[in-house]
């Protein structure tokens, strides 16, 4: 049974303040938000939806909290973000930021919540976060396939001179749906930040009849030159029996598979593009 939720004003049209006193008492109300209350425990959505019955009319998730509604959240997030437009008062409430938004967008309704579109909210933040963290999101956005290239493309070109507009009209003709995770696609950026040739994203290689045998995180199918991002996944005892017979069979095809972590991810960025360039050469 889907829950109700009343705002105080819409309850007092029904009921005392004291019966609602009553009614909370008894659990029979239960208070999600300062002047927000719902006939039964709520779940995120609920709690969402809660949220924007408080919120001035316009305002729509965005940013991170739209994107994992469209199913390309790759970034952690705990904040809810929320867009408003440019003229309309910011209200303050705790976990909620709220971003002013000079260009007019329509909502569309993700399980009945309002959200900034797809395309508008992947090209958001691919202008506001750090670009090591926008490619992911582009790369998500394509791979959940809610947008296309085209669909981010034509975005891009209403948001003028914004800021961040350069940084994301550069990496959406970077982005590829392929890549499965967001250190992947981090991984790629490196690479080809370094000034290296684009590198093919889950990259199969099949055996000698022809058939897919192995898949690549990224690799150069012409140089045999394979890379790999190791994550926590890796340290399991039965992947990792796994990895070492696949490592085996590559070395004896004649592949040159390179392999990074975390650390070199995000403190040896000059590392991986001196390894991967020397496999190259």
């Amino acid at each position: 049974m889907a829950t109700q939720l009343w705002r105080t004003d819409a309850l007092m049209r029904g009921l005392t303040v004291r019966r609602i006193r009553t009614r909370l008492g008894r659990e029979e109300l239960l208070r999600v938000r300062r002047g927000v209350y719902a006939d039964q425990p709520c779940g995120d959505d609920d709690e969402l939806r809660a949220l924007m019955l408080r919120l001035p009319e316009g305002a729509m998730l965005a940013r991170q909290s739209a994107a994992r509604r469209h199913g390309f959240g790759v970034l952690r997030d705990d904040l809810i973000h929320i867009q408003l437009p440019a003229e309309v008062p910011k209200p303050r409430l705790p976990g909620v930021v709220v971003h002013r938004s000079v260009l007019s967008v329509d909502p569309v309704f993700v399980a009945g919540l309002p959200c900034v579109p797809a395309a508008r909210c992947a090209v958001d933040l691919a202008r506001a976060v750090r670009r090591l963290d926008a490619l992911p999101v582009l790369d998500a956005a394509l791979r959940s396939g809610v947008v296309s290239q085209d669909d981010l493309l034509a975005e891009v070109s209403v948001h003028g001179a914004l800021r961040g507009v350069r940084q994301a009209r550069q990496l959406i003709s970077l982005a590829d749906g392929r890549a499965e995770c967001r250190q992947e696609s981090q991984l790629r950026l490196i690479v080809v930040d370094g000034g290296l040739p684009p590198p093919e994203p889950q990259l199969w290689v099949s055996d000698g009849d022809g058939h897919p045998l192995y898949r690549l995180d990224l690799g150069y199918r012409e140089r045999r030159v394979g890379i790999e991002y190791d994550g926590l996944s890796h340290l399991d005892r039965s992947r990792l029996r796994y990895d070492r017979e696949r490592i085996n069979w590559l070395d004896a095809a004649g592949w040159r598979m390179r392999y990074f972590t975390d650390r070199d991810l995000y403190r040896r960025p000059q590392h991986i593009r001196a390894t991967i360039r020397a496999a190259l050469s």
